[in-house]
């Protein structure tokens, strides 16, 4: 099976981060058909050498978009889907590392169940040392089980997905929703009744850092947070209750101080050591 990586890059990343991501999408058990990078506006000189250098030393077609201005996550997205060649695409952010056989875990997957469009997986999570994990973060398996999560909490790790390209591109691709892009492009392909799956398998470790609690706080991811729920209900995926519940359980978390809202996040992951 063929499928294409996207992966976004904007000039605020950092250069080594990025070149063990792309590293570790092209040392896999089984290799894509093309890379697909999105520079979302000019990049740093380092960035640029880290992806110049990664598309020469390669065995894996490169595609490098070049957007002029930053557009953002949404719309970068977006627009690489555009240039993906591929019916099936894997996201992979630009900090992570791919455990080595997660594409061919994924393809073995969806050869033996076709009728799926999106499918994800387990992450672990690390803060300096990738053979560390602090926490894992696994998600409901079955359509039903995701659906029903979906309406709390976003059901897909979305750096792990795969998805059908002309799948997400028929109810309009990622939309630009600061921080929910991903999560908002779920609701709106399991609202047209398309199937979901995960793996029990973990096929990213997540670099989270030391600002991971600090950027799901504050009012202005409140204000995103708000905007993607009353975004849910427009869509007729929740009720004008569900949508009011989560505000307020949400908007609760992330006014909560920091140390508080981590143990939050340990409750709801599953905690190593």
């Amino acid at each position: 099976m063929n499928f294409s990586v996207l992966i976004s890059v904007y000039d605020q990343e950092n250069p080594a981060y990025l070149e063990l991501a792309l590293l570790s999408v092209e040392n896999q058990t089984l290799m894509p058909s093309e890379i697909v990078v999105v520079k979302d506006g000019p990049l740093t000189p380092e960035l640029d050498s880290v992806i110049i250098r990664c598309r020469q030393n390669s065995d894996v077609p490169y595609r490098v978009v070049n957007i002029v201005h930053n557009l953002g996550l949404g719309r970068a997205l977006n627009h690489g889907i555009e240039y993906c060649s591929h019916a099936w695409i894997a996201r992979m952010d630009s900090d992570d590392i791919a455990v080595s056989d997660r594409f061919e875990k994924q393809v073995n997957y969806l050869e033996k169940h076709p009728d799926i469009s999106v499918l994800g997986g387990s992450i672990c999570e690390f803060d300096q040392d990738v053979w560390i994990c602090e926490q894992e973060r696994k998600t409901p398996m079955r359509h039903q089980e995701i659906l029903a999560y979906s309406k709390y909490r976003n059901p897909i790790n979305h750096m792990t997905v795969m998805f059908k390209k002309e799948d997400a591109i028929s109810v309009g691709g990622y939309l630009p929703l600061d921080g929910f892009e991903d999560y908002y492009l779920w609701i709106r392909m399991l609202q047209h009744r398309l199937l979901f799956a995960n793996l029990e398998d973990i096929l990213v470790k997540v670099r989270i850092g030391n600002d991971m609690i600090s950027r799901r706080r504050g009012w202005r991811y409140i204000k995103n947070e708000w905007l993607f729920e009353e975004s849910a209900r427009r869509e007729g995926f929740l009720t004008r209750y569900e949508m009011q519940r989560n505000i307020f359980l949400r908007t609760l978390a992330r006014i909560m101080p920091s140390f508080m809202l981590k143990k939050v996040y340990k409750k709801l992951r599953k905690t190593k050591g």
